[in-house]
């Protein structure tokens, strides 16, 4: 017999609240569950719980066996509940978002993802599954101390490089794991360039105009020399193993209209060393100036897709100046010219894993075959997201996030599954060595 998850909600303190009698509730676009442990994972370490105002918790009654929408705590009649969802760690997919409804006037929810949880046998467990162990961005890894002390180390040697007095703020004020794995000399170095962006996503974390959200950090307000780039990459790529430098960063624009410092650039990198991966987190969409980057020196990229559906893309990116052709050509040129592709898919289960987005996908990789989907929960209240897509292109009832991953592993098994850029010395004609 499967044992129910307790429903988890808050008081107008915040203070997290079980119910007793009524189980947790994940939801998928229109389709509600009841949560079950075995269903469940253990909620990760350094994930952050969030109660969501104005809005109304949907719980499992397990005596009635039917779903409630309450507006108070059923035992405190006269107090006031919220939903509680979980924005998990990196590195683990959102297999259900938390189950709510709006209240009348409610305003769009900040710009994370909110996933479903629920409590059992004294600790919070989440609808989700891990799709990459690595510990890249894992918190227990970046002690406060070090970042402090790596700091000051930092500033002495880049003191005049207006690109580390950015990263600088990125690690100390918003506290990004990329920049703090710069200072820490680990894994991947970011190298925030780009002031401009050819396309409006719903979700941008960096610019956010005539919208009821906020960014949830500041773009960079210049543009750094090929010099600056390149004394920052050297930086991290003569320190580290296996190191990545990636352009394309939550704190930029589009890297690719940054192109005319970013090809000398890396020129500069690689004259003086064949070391360390370069890479690019990028909407690709212009084709015309992947190619001479590729020339320059320009190891891989990650393409950022909500859909393989062109009505889908275009209404949460938003294209100012490009078409889905134009990434598709993109994918293909690299594809061509034996770079590593991989996708940055922003999921929502109910959108994602509808039977629709899976046929589109799959025809994607199959007239694309591309290398790696990074697997990226989206940053977006889940709700708004659902019905903006439903304007836009029809979809039927889920068939769930993990069996979306298992009918993938299945139809392409060289296709690598994670969440993080891989380094080069992973690749094999294209593909990783080790993929999950």
């Amino acid at each position: 017999m499967k044992t129910y998850l307790t429903a988890v909600v808050a008081n107008a303190k915040g203070e997290i609240v079980e119910l007793e009698g009524y189980a947790a509730v994940g939801m998928s676009g229109n389709s509600l569950i009841p949560m079950y442990r075995n269903d469940t994972i253990p909620t990760p370490y350094g994930s952050e719980f969030m109660f969501l105002p104005d809005r109304k918790p949907i719980v499992y009654d397990i005596e009635t066996c039917t779903f409630e929408t309450l507006d108070t705590n059923p035992f405190l009649p006269n107090e006031p509940i919220y939903p509680v969802a979980v924005f998990n760690s990196p590195g683990y997919l959102v297999c259900h978002v938390c189950a709510y409804e709006e209240r009348e006037q409610s305003k769009l929810l900040p710009l994370f993802s909110y996933g479903a949880v629920g409590f059992s046998n004294g600790s919070f467990r989440s609808s989700a599954i891990c799709i990459d162990q690595e510990n890249r961005q894992d918190l227990r890894f970046m002690p406060e101390d070090k970042i402090q002390k790596a700091a000051k180390l930092m500033q002495k040697k880049m003191g005049n490089n207006r690109l580390w007095d950015h990263l600088k703020k990125c690690a100390l004020t918003y506290g990004c794991p990329a920049a703090k794995n710069f200072l820490l000399k680990r894994y991947e170095g970011p190298l925030p360039t780009s002031e401009q962006c050819n396309a409006r996503c719903l979700g941008c974390l960096s610019l956010q105009t005539n919208s009821d959200i906020s960014s949830s950090q500041e773009r960079i307000r210049f543009t750094p020399s090929p010099k600056e780039i390149s004394e920052i990459a050297l930086e991290h790529i003569h320190h580290v193993q296996k190191s990545i430098v990636s352009f394309g960063q939550g704190c930029e624009g589009e890297p690719l209209l940054a192109h005319h410092v970013i090809m000398p650039a890396i020129q500069l990198i690689r004259r003086q060393t064949e070391k360390g991966t370069i890479n690019m987190n990028t909407n690709a969409s212009r084709p015309d100036l992947l190619e001479p980057l590729f020339d320059a020196g320009l190891d891989s990229i990650r393409v950022s897709m909500n859909s393989a559906r062109m009505t889908c893309y275009q209404a949460y990116f938003r294209p100012k100046t490009y078409q889905f052709s134009d990434i598709e050509n993109s994918i293909d040129l690299a594809l061509k010219r034996k770079k590593y592709v991989s996708i940055n898919l922003l999921n929502c289960s109910g959108v994602t894993d509808s039977p629709e987005e899976v046929s589109a996908l799959m025809a994607f990789i199959e007239k694309h075959p591309i290398h790696r989907i990074q697997w990226r929960n989206l940053n977006f209240d889940p709700l708004r997201y659902y019905q903006i897509m439903n304007q836009s292109a029809a979809f039927g009832k889920p068939i769930g996030m993990r069996n979306l991953v298992q009918q993938l592993k299945k139809k392409f098994p060289h296709l690598s599954y994670g969440y993080f850029n891989p380094p080069k010395e992973q690749f094999e004609n294209g593909r990783l060595k080790y993929g999950n």
